[in-house]
């Protein structure tokens, strides 16, 4: 089973670079009191000596003639020059060197700033956010003076330009052009930045543009440029030939700057990819009026269960067909901050194999009712709520995803052509999901079902439920759903997925294959 899993680096983990940084900068001001203070040191020797040299100096025959003076010109070239000699060979670095060492191997790497780097771009398609937007650090509902300089962009559009990704190169070159333009100061060439930008536009298929950009670049380099020569003439040949082969008229390159929607964004795995962005940003499919209508909220004391009788238990319906319903106060704040505490020692620092920790890995912990009161309550809610049987129900599972994090459209059961999906669980497929939201989240991280067009947003100490398999055992393939990438804060959820064996007197089987 191939699901596509794209989380960044959960709270725990960027909590703990946060402090593991402060730390450091701690350990650097140390390291610079005691350099400071090596360097008065030494200052002072310097400022005593020049004394000494200018006295001796200007008549040494008669300075010596002095023997205190001889006697000390010894001292000092046998004893004080070589304490002098030590005190500078003193490295007060190796204290912060030492701490650096301890911490670096908890540091992120290459590949996992590269993942930041797409999981900004991530972000900026599924919401579509402009470059410019995310630079100044305008991001919806939120106003903080994060920001990206023009060396941020340039290293962004460089980090998608080298994944052949020159959608996304295009969008931050710009950027960084624009920034540059507008007086920043920058370590990166403005020459830098259209070389790379004026490839990535001819990779887009804009010839005219790609011509004027590396025109521009030949203008601000030696015009000898061999590969922007190079470029220019082979740009101006291959628009040459297109418009004789379409019978067209040169038009000039577009004045406007590139911004999103300039150019299409390529097509990738994800044959539903517009509308489940769509849905992430509160668009899409709208529920009727009609429908609207027969939605009802009620309670449920789930047949008369003695836990459920003095506070039965509040149900939403989100969803009419397949039937989706969200649960009200199911988890209190204390019983959340339990399972977030049991969660986070198992999630925090944890690398697998051939994976980097900051994207493309799945910060998740799994949790015995066993372990604590806390899960062994919640196991038996679930139970009493859903009126199935959790006996046969995989462990809790507990998810962090931090900015950018998110599930790709998947199914939670098994499909036919995955017949051995669980099948070393012995207890059949997922007939069921029940989802805990144990976050509010400040921008973003939806579940939505693109098949149908729900969307439904975290509210901390809910829990949404619906069945994967109809009564007859065959996949609801409507449930197809995703978790949409967290814009601005940080999302935990925990979940329960239910599976078949035990449920025959609870769920009694349908006589059809959509019963």
């Amino acid at each position: 089973m191939h699901i596509e899993i794209s989380l960044s680096l959960s709270a725990g983990q960027m909590t703990d670079l946060i402090y593991t940084e402060k730390e450091l900068v701690q350990s650097l001001k140390e390291y610079i009191k005691a350099e400071e203070s090596k360097l008065a040191a030494v200052k002072s020797w310097a400022n005593k000596l020049d004394v000494l040299t200018r006295v001796s100096t200007s008549d040494p025959e008669g300075y010596l003639a002095h023997p205190v003076n001889a006697y000390k010109l010894m001292k000092r070239l046998n004893t004080e020059w070589s304490e002098l000699e030590s005190l500078v060979l003193q490295d007060p670095s190796d204290g912060f060197i030492s701490n650096m060492s301890v911490h670096r191997q908890y540091f992120p790497d290459e590949e996992d700033e590269k993942g930041a780097a797409k999981a900004l771009m991530r972000l900026q398609d599924t919401y579509q956010l402009d470059s410019e937007s995310f630079s100044k650090g305008k991001l919806p509902g939120v106003h903080s003076s994060a920001f990206l300089t023009v060396d941020d962009c340039y290293d962004m559009g460089k980090t998608a330009y080298n994944d052949a990704d020159y959608y996304h190169a295009v969008l931050w070159m710009q950027q960084s052009l624009r920034q540059l333009d507008a007086g920043e100061e920058a370590v990166v060439s403005k020459a830098d930045v259209l070389d790379y930008l004026s490839y990535s536009v001819y990779q887009m298929g804009d010839l005219p543009r790609a011509i004027e950009l590396t025109r521009l670049l030949l203008v601000l380099t030696d015009p000898s440029h061999q590969r922007a020569g190079g470029n220019l003439r082979y740009f101006e040949r291959l628009l040459s030939k297109q418009l004789i082969e379409l019978k067209q008229v040169y038009q000039p390159a577009s004045e406007e700057p590139i911004q999103l929607g300039t150019y299409a964004r390529p097509k990738d795995h994800l044959p539903e990819r517009e509308t489940y962005e769509a849905l992430c940003r509160g668009e899409g499919v709208k529920m009727t009026n009609a429908r609207r209508s027969r939605l009802f909220c009620r309670y449920r004391d789930g047949n008369r269960n003695p836990r459920l009788l003095l506070k039965p238990v509040k149900e939403e319906d989100e969803w009419d067909s397949p039937h989706i319903v969200r649960y009200l106060d199911v988890l209190s704040h204390e019983e959340i901050e339990k399972i977030k505490e049991l969660a986070k020692p198992r999630v925090r620092h944890k690398r697998p194999q051939n994976s980097h920790f900051m994207v493309f890995y799945g910060v998740f912990a799994w949790l015995e009712g066993e372990e604590d009161p806390v899960i062994a309550r919640v196991n038996q809610r679930i139970e009493d709520i859903t009126g199935l049987t959790v006996e046969t129900a995989e462990l809790l599972q507990v998810a962090n995803y931090g900015v950018g994090g998110q599930y790709e459209p998947h199914y939670d059961f098994s499909r036919k052509d995955e017949p051995d999906a669980f099948k070393r669980l012995g207890t059949g497929n997922r007939v069921a999901t029940f989802l805990n939201y144990m976050s509010d989240v400040e921008a973003g991280g939806a579940t939505v079902f693109p098949d149908f067009g729900a969307a439904i947003w975290p509210r901390k100490g809910t829990a949404v439920f619906w069945y994967n398999l109809f009564k007859s055992g065959e996949g609801d393939y409507r449930t197809r759903h995703a978790a949409c990438p967290v814009l601005v804060g940080s999302k935990w959820v925990s979940n329960k997925w239910i599976h078949e064996r035990g449920q025959e007197f609870l769920r009694p089987c349908g006589l059809t294959e959509v019963d």
